[in-house]
């Protein structure tokens, strides 16, 4: 039955993304005809040297930044779930992003706050994502993953566990405080506009190092798919299984790490797509197997990203709004959905 729910589940949501990308790629303050869009990517020459800059420079950038970003925070949720049998386990909810956030602002305000090692060696400013950059995401991400999973040794209970990553979570972010508060008043603004996560900062010539990162995290997620259906099942199921517990944990660590580390370093602590997305595709396909749900995660994370996007633009009108104040309306009420759940299948035993 799962099988034959994904026949259907899968074109659809691809038919979706491609709807959603179109539509990402004709929003903006310039008209451009949807024939002259799809000329210009395909490759082919228009009259307006105009039209095919924006769409080339700004408009497919800003896209294929949020389907990608979208679907490595799809699959960072769902590794992280999977791995600590947690239906509230996310980037965002375990500090994940925090951490991110904290390796980010070292890096941008770092210099500014007299640590001039940073200066230089990685760069400046909050539009400077670098090499250096997004390698302070992915350490910072990967330190506090590291630290929530070794807690997660020693306390069993999935709250104390999700107390525990918040805390780690508030702890990074006092650390920024403290950057912010010895920082200049430039770095600190753009800082601020940069944590409120946006799909714009990525050039042309960064999205191969954003594309680099996202898809070397989805081939560690591949090849994690079997451990992870077992550590479902409880530690000592995957080990009668012959899984390796600490290859698994790392593998997922590592991959965690380069999805919502090297996102957040290009686009923010983008928050809930972690989160909601893998319930929603479990929902799609009544089903918990890794299989199944992985290229649903991959394909609905990038269709609520753009989705988020688009609305985040405000069709019709000059302003934009803060992508986290979007994404928090779309995933907040699926938090709030699963605590219900769970609340009335405990109430059922």
């Amino acid at each position: 039955m799962n099988a034959r729910i994904a026949v259907v589940v899968y074109p659809g949501l691809i038919l979706i993304l491609l709807a959603l990308f179109l539509v990402s790629l004709l929003m903006g303050s310039v008209a451009i005809a949807p024939a002259d869009v799809i000329r210009i990517v395909l490759g082919f020459d228009v009259e307006s040297q105009v039209s095919r800059t924006i769409i080339l420079q700004l408009r497919l950038p800003e896209s294929v930044t949020a389907v990608l970003a979208g679907s490595a925070l799809a699959v960072s949720g769902l590794q992280m779930q999977a791995l600590f049998r947690n239906p509230l386990a996310g980037p965002f909810v375990l500090g994940i992003n925090a951490g991110a956030s904290l390796g980010v602002a070292v890096v941008v305000l770092g210099a500014a706050s007299g640590f001039a090692l940073f200066e230089g060696v990685f760069g400046t400013g909050a539009n400077s994502q670098g090499l250096g950059t997004v390698g302070a995401a992915i350490v910072g991400a990967g330190s506090i993953m590291g630290l929530v999973l070794l807690v997660s040794q020693r306390i069993r209970d999935n709250v104390s566990l999700l107390i525990l990553g918040l805390m780690f979570g508030y702890g990074a972010s006092a650390l920024v405080s403290f950057l912010v508060y010895f920082s200049t008043a430039e770095n600190i603004q753009s800082y601020m506009l940069w944590s409120m996560g946006s799909f714009t900062a990525v050039a042309p010539g960064q999205l191969p190092v954003l594309a680099g990162v996202v898809g070397l995290g989805l081939a560690l997620a591949v090849g994690c798919i079997k451990s992870m259906n077992a550590l479902l099942l409880g530690e000592d199921y995957a080990q009668s299984l012959g899984v390796s517990i600490g290859r698994s944990r790392f593998c997922i660590i590592v991959s965690t790490a380069l999805l919502a580390g090297g996102v957040t370093a290009f686009c923010g602590p983008v928050a809930f797509l972690g989160l909601a997305v893998p319930h929603l595709c479990r929902g799609l396909l009544v089903t918990a197997d890794q299989r199944v749900l992985l290229p649903a995660v991959i394909l609905m994370g990038g269709i609520l990203a753009l989705f988020s996007d688009i609305v985040a633009r405000v069709p019709g009108a000059d302003e934009t709004l803060p992508l986290n104040s979007v994404t928090a309306l779309i995933g907040a009420p699926v938090v709030v959905w699963v605590i219900l759940q769970r609340r009335k299948m405990k109430g059922m035993t």
